[in-house]
């Protein structure tokens, strides 16, 4: 069988592109089975459900992007070894991360169902959906720990070049989504009806069935990342690898905290204007989660490919795929653009009643801040680039700026003068103003010489140090395949 991609060999545009295209599918699945669940709950459950599930669900990104960085940390540090050569380097990545992940999931769990109401509270969720909200967040809460560990394996498969798995089972969770939402919403045959709660609970029904199955399927096809029995001791944390993920992890978690801390700001600030304005948000959100999905993938393949390429040593893949990406970022991500503003009634009438006071609102607000995206991804694309390297803090820096610095501010101060029209145009004025900081800061900064975690006595060389050509071959002792499947990932 085949080993998972090698991405320090072959043409950077066509293997950047293949790598990133299970990752955009199932960012894609991602995004339609959430707009099938909004399309269940807006119009059949009504707009205070549809309202409850956005506040929700930005509370659910929150919890994704608490653990995003870790998550990159272990990618990058996969990526790095399997470039390496050094597939039981990246088993101890493995073996580490898990066991983080792990407790960490459960504690999330454990703490957050009590305390669901109160954190909807403090978002100003409008009263009417309140009761909902929390139904449906305290369910997200209790699937935690699968969300985390379905999200682990995937970016760990990643970083050893294999998108492929990861998305077959991505699939597997879309599918039973779709299938047990309305059977629970609604009570159909023997299923029990729980309103919203059901489609949370579909979710978590899916992700428990897909998380085992992936394990299972890992494990039968003897992957070489599996870690098998007499191998468990390396799930016995390793200081130095812990301490890289925390300390490397951290700043890019906190980067998707940010992110998901200002979304969270943006939807109490929305909330202000009633349901009408919350929902026409919650379902521009719909057609934002597809528009940025590109980009996401592309910034992942990047993140990974770079991360390969760091471990190999070559540096002038680096920068070819940063461009690349960059090129495909705005490609794809302007191809998905145009129709949503063209067709927007259309589009955004699946998660609203026709006669809806809020149709009209969405269509307005959609109009100023869809555009964002295309200049946010550029940003996602560079920061994935320079992560690879281990450079988290200046991107961590640069969003922080735009989101805290520039996006929250003016919404904040304008809305006296420009009503809710503020807080639209605060999505497209940051977006720019992140893009030109990461750009200034790829071409300028120090991000080349930084380091994840360097093998003792070893010091990764420099650009400068270093031909940018491929490694002599090392005969890798541990057996290969080629899954013949394919994450689950977080909006911006």
């Amino acid at each position: 069988m085949k080993a998972p991609r090698d991405l320090t060999q072959g043409p950077i545009g066509s293997t950047l592109f293949l790598f990133a295209l299970p990752i955009l599918a199932g960012n894609v699945l991602q995004s339609l089975n959430g707009s099938v669940n909004a399309v269940w709950v807006g119009r059949f459950l009504g707009e205070q459900a549809l309202t409850a599930t956005a506040n929700a669900n930005n509370i659910m990104f929150f919890l994704i992007g608490a653990i995003f960085g870790v998550g990159m940390a272990a990618t990058i540090l996969v990526g790095q070894a399997m470039g390496a050569r050094d597939p039981a380097q990246a088993k101890r990545v493995i073996g580490t991360s898990a066991t983080f992940f792990l407790g960490v999931s459960i504690a999330v769990a454990l703490i957050g169902m009590p305390l669901a109401r109160h954190v909807l509270v403090w978002m100003h969720t409008p009263r009417d959906a309140l009761p909902l909200a929390e139904d449906y967040l305290r369910i997200v809460f209790l699937a935690t720990p699968l969300l985390y560990m379905f999200a682990f394996l995937s970016a760990i498969l990643r970083g050893a070049g294999d998108t492929r798995t990861p998305f077959a089972f991505l699939l597997l969770v879309v599918l039973l989504d779709i299938v047990f939402n309305p059977l629970l919403i609604f009570g159909i045959g023997p299923f029990p009806e729980l309103g919203i709660a059901g489609s949370a609970t579909a979710t978590l029904i899916a992700n428990a069935v897909s998380l085992a199955a992936m394990i299972l399927w890992l494990r039968h096809r003897r992957h070489p990342l599996w870690i098998s029995r007499h191998e468990k001791a390396v799930y016995v944390p390793d200081r130095a690898i812990l301490r890289a993920l925390i300390v490397k992890g951290v700043p890019m978690g906190v980067q998707m905290i940010l992110i998901s801390l200002s979304m969270i700001m943006m939807i109490s600030m929305v909330n202000g204007y009633g349901v009408d304005t919350t929902s026409a948000y919650g379902a521009a959100l719909q057609l934002w989660t597809y528009v940025q999905m590109p980009a996401m993938a592309i910034g992942a393949a990047c993140s990974s490919m770079a991360a390969q390429n760091v471990g190999a040593r070559q540096w002038g893949r680096v920068n070819a795929t940063a461009r690349t990406g960059i090129a495909f970022n705005f490609l794809l991500t302007g191809v998905l653009i145009l129709p949503i503003v063209l067709f927007d009634h259309a589009t955004l009438s699946l998660f609203l009643p026709e006669a809806s006071g809020a149709l009209a609102n969405a269509r307005h607000l959609n109009h100023i801040a869809v555009w964002s995206f295309l200049f946010f991804g550029v940003t996602f694309v560079v920061s994935g680039v320079v992560r690879a390297t281990g450079a988290v803090l200046p991107p961590l820096l640069i969003l922080a700026g735009a989101l805290w610095g520039i996006r929250v501010p003016f919404a904040l101060l304008l809305q006296p003068y420009l009503g809710a029209d503020a807080i639209w145009w605060s999505f497209p004025v940051s977006s720019i103003c992140s893009m030109l900081m990461a750009l200034a800061y790829y071409k300028w900064g120090g991000w080349r010489q930084a380091r994840m975690l360097a093998p003792a006595g070893d010091r990764m060389a420099t650009p400068s140090e270093v031909p940018a050509q491929p490694p002599s071959p090392v005969a890798d002792p541990a057996p290969r395949i080629e899954a013949s499947g394919g994450r689950t990932g977080t909006s911006a």
